[in-house]
């Protein structure tokens, strides 16, 4: 099989790459890394030394692609699946590629800060910067609730490439930061997000993993 998608299971960045493969029903072949075996982690590091997943190879092409948008943009290029992701209009486009980056810088990021400082060894966790996180998250989280009033989806009524992003941002973001009694539009939209087939079997391929996320708050599908 041309394609091979190395990934986690737990990783936020790789339930985006994976709903849009499951959304395109492009043939892949998984390949669960784990940095914590020195040998899955030594062949991770010789594909792509930033050891930072997810990570697309495609043999056929010769091709190793980091970062989720760039993967998904790489399919979208030579691999379309059954399900257009991204908008055929050069203006809609944009702005659907601005919303995806939204969706990754400002709930992703910041979500991740939140989460990993449980991580940390003891006596060297980062309060003000957990706090810094926690400001941002809250103003985003703001303004996917004023956005998504009205809305199915990100785009409107078509289901995109923004909506792969939003249902790792706000699920794991719903964890960091649960939002359910402060943002009602936002907790609707992630309620639809779940209930999609590709979103669901993302969730529950990771469900098994919810262990391994730090904090007192494990995730819930």
């Amino acid at each position: 099989m041309s394609l091979a998608l190395h990934y986690h299971p737990l990783s936020s960045f790789c339930w985006k790459v994976l709903i849009a493969l499951y959304e395109s029903g492009t043939a892949f072949t998984p390949h669960l890394v784990n940095l914590g075996d020195p040998e899955s982690r030594a062949a991770f590091v010789a594909l792509w030394p930033v050891a930072k997943f997810p990570v697309l190879r495609d043999e056929a092409r010769g091709r190793t692609v980091p970062e989720s948008t760039i993967i998904l943009e790489y399919l979208e290029q030579h691999y379309p699946g059954k399900t257009p992701l991204f908008p055929r209009d050069p203006e809609a486009l944009l702005r659907a590629r601005e919303q995806d980056r939204f969706y990754d810088l400002y709930l992703q990021v910041p979500m991740q800060k939140i989460i990993t400082d449980g991580l940390r060894p003891p006596g060297q966790s980062d309060a003000y910067g957990v706090g810094q996180a926690k400001t941002l998250l809250r103003t985003a989280l703001d303004i996917v609730e004023k956005d998504m009033a009205g809305r199915n989806w990100a785009l409107g009524d078509t289901f995109s490439f923004v909506d792969c992003s939003a249902l790792p941002a706000l699920f794991y973001a719903n964890v960091a930061l649960p939002f359910a009694d402060s943002h009602p539009v936002a907790t609707a939209y992630l309620a639809r997000l779940k209930q999609r087939p590709t979103m669901a079997r993302v969730l529950k391929e990771a469900e098994p993993y919810f262990n391994l996320v730090p904090g007192d708050r494990r995730p819930q599908i």
